[in-house]
């Protein structure tokens, strides 16, 4: 009984949503798995922030001449420029189907440099840590232990949206994740490359022991443990056998670029174009690309790994245009955090706020939203070395998102427990 009511609250949650429940929205998480250093992404190209930049970041600074311009819609009256590695994310910017969201964090609620140093404030657990703030960015949940993930919370109060489906509205292109741990509905992985299978089940024999498996997962077991077991893995056989049929009958994209990321999103592009056929008005998607921990040779590494990321973001762009659902595509990029402003040397620590790219047809794109920080070593934004206090909290980045997807703004608390301590709930970049 207490089942069905919550699954009654969350279709009320549905039904009493700005959003129809006719139209298909997917939204990828992107995320950079080991710090990104936004602090290269963003750089300041005026004659005096230049400088400064150049000063503080030493080995790290980029050559001003390199830089690729950008005119936000907005300006705080200062300049900057884009990396030069990125000229597809650039395009996208000027046609203003991107924006930058400007330093986002973890954030337990809204702190200032006075509140940090004395510690007045509750603070993120381990907050300079890869594998907590990678869990807290994914569950937006930073002074509790991890139940799930924000991701997971959304699928759960949207899932309404879909019609019977067939298959979970959560996709994983890069296995277990904690963003899309849910409370009722899980995630489901699918290779980079297709749907992922049992070994030694092909061929003759093969079937042989699919059949006799399949069998086993079927009987009644005396323990829920074992019930849920065989179900949830016989369920997953049956699926990954329809799914991989479906997709048998999507031509693969051309114009996507080689490598993890490209395969990555390529997939996605795919398993849209199968949605419909699995009654899916709602999909989240999670693709992830590892590397950014950068303490060293970053200057070659970040470019690389940039220039990845801007080709492959790109192509994904280009091929929901193809597929008439540019604006019902959403991706942004998450990252563990931000790096130091300046260098050990041959590379930046572990920092906090970082800047991010939103990308889609509905994205208000052209403009920088949130707060640049003030790019100086112990200036009113930074804690030590420039690890910038975040202006914005994960929690306000994914409510617009959340948002846009469905949920209306007195069920944003639900998917979001923390959002009631921030300012804003839309931070205006999404139409």
């Amino acid at each position: 009984m207490l089942s069905a009511l919550s699954q009654l609250r969350l279709m009320g949650a549905v039904a009493g949503s700005d959003s129809g429940a006719s139209d298909y929205k997917a939204l990828v998480c992107l995320f950079l798995a080991g710090g990104n250093d936004a602090n290269n992404l963003l750089v300041p190209n005026d004659f005096a922030g230049y400088a400064a930049y150049a000063a503080a970041r030493t080995t790290l600074a980029l050559p001003n001449e390199g830089l690729l311009g950008i005119s936000p819609v907005r300006s705080d009256g200062r300049s900057f420029g884009l990396h030069p590695s990125i000229p597809g994310l650039q395009e996208l910017f000027v046609a203003q189907k991107a924006a930058l969201l400007a330093n986002v964090g973890t954030l337990v609620q809204p702190t200032t440099q006075a509140q940090y140093l004395a510690r007045s404030v509750p603070l993120p657990r381990q907050l300079f840590s890869h594998n907590d703030q990678q869990v807290q960015w994914q569950s937006s949940i930073p002074d509790r232990p991890f139940t799930s993930g924000w991701g997971g919370r959304l699928a759960d109060m949207t899932n309404a949206f879909n019609e019977n489906p067939g298959l979970s509205m959560s996709i994983s292109m890069d296995g277990q994740n904690s963003f899309q741990v849910g409370k009722s509905l899980a995630q489901f992985s699918v290779n980079r490359n297709g749907v992922r299978g049992l070994t030694g089940t092909t061929g003759d024999a093969g079937a042989v022991r699919m059949n006799a498996l399949k069998g086993m997962f079927d009987q009644d077991a005396d323990g829920l443990f074992e019930t849920a077991f065989g179900g949830l893995t016989s369920s997953a056989i049956d699926t990954s056998a329809i799914l991989g049929e479906a997709l048998e009958g999507v031509p693969e994209p051309t114009n996507f670029p080689e490598g993890r990321l490209g395969d990555q999103l390529k997939m996605v592009s795919r398993l849209i174009q199968v949605a419909p056929n699995f009654g899916l008005k709602r999909q989240v998607f999670f693709v992830r690309l590892g590397g950014w921990d950068l303490h060293d040779n970053q200057i070659e590494a970040h470019a690389t790994l940039l220039g990845g990321v801007s080709e492959a973001m790109k192509a994904f762009y280009d091929s929901t245009v193809s597929l008439g659902v540019a604006d019902k595509v959403t991706t942004f990029t998450a990252s563990d955090f931000g790096r130091t402003f300046n260098t050990n040397g041959d590379g930046s620590d572990h920092g906090w706020g970082s800047h991010h790219i939103v990308m889609g047809g509905a994205v208000k794109g052209g403009d920088i939203y949130g707060k640049v920080p003030v790019l100086e070593i112990d200036g009113p934004d930074d804690t030590r070395r420039g690890r910038w206090i975040p202006t914005t909290s994960v929690d306000e980045y994914a409510a617009t998102l959340a948002g846009w997807f469905g949920v209306s703004e007195s069920n944003l608390p639900i998917v979001l427990p923390n959002i009631g301590r921030f300012a804003s709930t839309d931070l205006g970049f999404m139409t």
